[in-house]
Order: C-alpha cells, then sequence, then structure tokens
C-alpha cells in the first residue's frame, strides 16, 4: 500500500509540474514593460476624458466665434480657425483612444476604424504644426514687412496655403493607413499606432521623415519667424514698449509651446521605435514616450487660448506700428518739402 501511495503522489506532482512549467515559461517570456504598460494605459483614459471635454468646448467656441462674429477675416483669422478645425478634429479621434484604453484594454472596432482613426489622428497633427507655422510667418511678414503685407496680402493667399496645408498633412499621413494595423495578444486586441513588428524596419524612415517634415520643418519655420519679429520689434521706432513686450511674450510662447508639446513626443517616439528594431527595449525610452504622448494632447487644449485669443491683437498691434511709421515718413516728406525752397534761395 505505501509503494502504491508513493507511487500515486509521484504521478500527482508530475501532472502538476506539466501544468505548472508551461504558465512559468509564460511568466518568464511576457514583456514586463508590456503589462506595466497597460496598466500604465489604463490610469491614463481619465486624462484623455478631460482633454477631449476641454478641447471639444474651446475649439468648439473658437470655430463659432469665428463664423458667428468675425466679418473680417484677415490671413491670421483664416489659418487660426483652420488651425481650430485641425484641433477639434484631433480631439474627435481621441475618444476612441480613450474607450480603446479604459480597462479592460481591447480594441473592439476593428481594423478599418483603426486605420482611419490613427489617421485622422496624424493628419490633423501635422495640419496643426504647419498652421502654427502659417500662424507665425504670417505675423513675420505682417511685422517685417509691414507695406507688403498690406498691399499684397489678400484673404484668397491665405486660403490657398490653407488648402495646400491640409492636402500636405494628408499625404504626408497616408501611409498611416498601411502600416496600422490591428494584431491579436492573447484575449485582447490591439490597435497600433506605429506598424506591426515585421514591418517596424519598413516604418522607421517613414517614422524619422515624419519628424523631419512634419514637425522638424513647421518648427524650424516657426522659430524663424518669431526670432525675427523680435529683433525688428526691438529696432522699431513705431511700436510702444508696452507692445513691443506683448509681441515679445506672444513669440515666445508660440516657440516653447511647440518645443513642449511637439518635440518630445516625435524625439521618443522615433528612438523608442529604433529600440524595437534593434529588438532592444528600453524601458525608460518606453515610459518616456507614453508620457509625451498624453503630452502632445494638450495642445488641443491650449490653442484655443493662445491663437485665437490673440488672432485680433496682433493685427492691432502690427496696424498701429503700421501708422506711426507711415506718420513719421509723411512728418519727414513735410520737413523735407518745407526746408526745400530755403535751399533755392
Amino acid at each position: 500500500m505505501e509503494s502504491t501511495g508513493s507511487w500515486i503522489s509521484q504521478q500527482v506532482v508530475l501532472e502538476a509540474s506539466h501544468l505548472i512549467h508551461p504558465a512559468l515559461s509564460r511568466m518568464k517570456t511576457e514583456d514586463p514593460s508590456r503589462r506595466d504598460l497597460d496598466y500604465f494605459q489604463e490610469k491614463l483614459w481619465i486624462i484623455i476624458v478631460l482633454q477631449f471635454f476641454f478641447a471639444v468646448l474651446g475649439n468648439g467656441f473658437t470655430i463659432y466665434h469665428f463664423v458667428a462674429w468675425e466679418r473680417t477675416w484677415h490671413a491670421g483669422i483664416i489659418f487660426s480657425f483652420n488651425l481650430a478645425l485641425c484641433d477639434l478634429f484631433y480631439t474627435i479621434s481621441l475618444l476612441p483612444l480613450a474607450v480603446y484604453y479604459s480597462p479592460p484594454k481591447n480594441w473592439k472596432y476593428g481594423s478599418p476604424f483603426c486605420k482611419l482613426d490613427r489617421f485622422a489622428f496624424f493628419v490633423n497633427l501635422y495640419g496643426s504644426t504647419f498652421f502654427i507655422a502659417c500662424i507665425s510667418l504670417n505675423r513675420y511678414v505682417a511685422i517685417v514687412h509691414p507695406f507688403f503685407a498690406h498691399e499684397r496680402i489678400e484673404t484668397f493667399h491665405a486660403k490657398v496655403v490653407s488648402g495646400a496645408v491640409w492636402l500636405v498633412a494628408i499625404a504626408i499621413s497616408a501611409p498611416v493607413l498601411h502600416f496600422s494595423n490591428v494584431e491579436s495578444k492573447g484575449n485582447v486586441t490591439v490597435c497600433l499606432g506605429s506598424a506591426s513588428v515585421s514591418e517596424l524596419p519598413a516604418y522607421l524612415p517613414y517614422s524619422w521623415f515624419l519628424l523631419a517634415v512634419g514637425c522638424g520643418l513647421p518648427f524650424l519655420l516657426t522659430l524663424f519667424s518669431c526670432v525675427a519679429i523680435v529683433c525688428v520689434v526691438r529696432r522699431s521706432h513705431g511700436i510702444t514698449r508696452v507692445e513691443k513686450c506683448k509681441v515679445k511674450i506672444l513669440v515666445s510662447i508660440v516657440v516653447l509651446l511647440y518645443a513642449l508639446f511637439y518635440l518630445p513626443f516625435h524625439v521618443f517616439r522615433n528612438v523608442n521605435l529604433y529600440y524595437r528594431v534593434q529588438d532592444n527595449i528600453n524601458k525608460a525610452i518606453y515610459f518616456t514616450y507614453q508620457i509625451a504622448k498624453i503630452l502632445v494632447n494638450f495642445h488641443v487644449c491650449i490653442h484655443p487660448f493662445i491663437y485665437a485669443a490673440l488672432a485680433k491683437n496682433m493685427p492691432k498691434c502690427c496696424c498701429k506700428g503700421l501708422q506711426r511709421q507711415k506718420e513719421l515718413q509723411e512728418k519727414k516728406k513735410n520737413v523735407e518739402l518745407h526746408l526745400a525752397p530755403s535751399h533755392g534761395h
């Protein structure tokens, strides 16, 4: 009996070891950063919902204000209106992500809607970066070349440029429709924001292209415009000290917000993709990128307070400076005409 009991005990232990061993193997092979990431993202859906709420209110009111109250649409208002449209469409694309991240994390809407939502995210993200560059360049021309802006730039030009920006944003975001897809991982369906592991080597150069063209180029144009504006305003005699201070603060805020919202997202996104292609996940980079993804969403909440509120103030300031310059030139001409006869005698 003892031998029989011993044999049964050995069989039970053996069977249990066969059942436990695969579970232990899965625990060893499962990426701990993936488990941590899922837990981290499941805590962020509330932040995304709050961002959605404030951004819809802010950009919706901005669009309503422009349509209902603005009778004279100069270039600055046209670009600001299109920026508000981009931010509103971007905000709408966040709502499915908030539902996706809410526990238990699972994409329930299929592959076509996953592709469409990611595509809308990038189109409106890069539409906003280019419209920020357009707003900055428009201010540059209005301040640095006021007579040219007053006499040559019309609303038609701003509308054509706006249409071109939308086309460029759509064109550079189109490959997202190919790369983005859904994957099944156990009982969970994931909507990929980048690409599958097999397509990462092909996706990484495209991601670097988005960094250079979609983020870097608008940032350089914005930075150039802001630096040039500050330099010209400092030397201008037609703008008061208070107005100079307002312009400096405005352009500084533009550069700082761009650097805060857009640059970390693109930099850490590409660094994280590089590590993934090398099959060497850097946990610090990985989680910093997740924070940058939440940070970039805040631009849709801040823009209505920055660009819409100041879309009318900058032209007023520039017009005042332009009017003072005209008055100074007229006074100078009158003095010259008054002195001209005395030279004849």
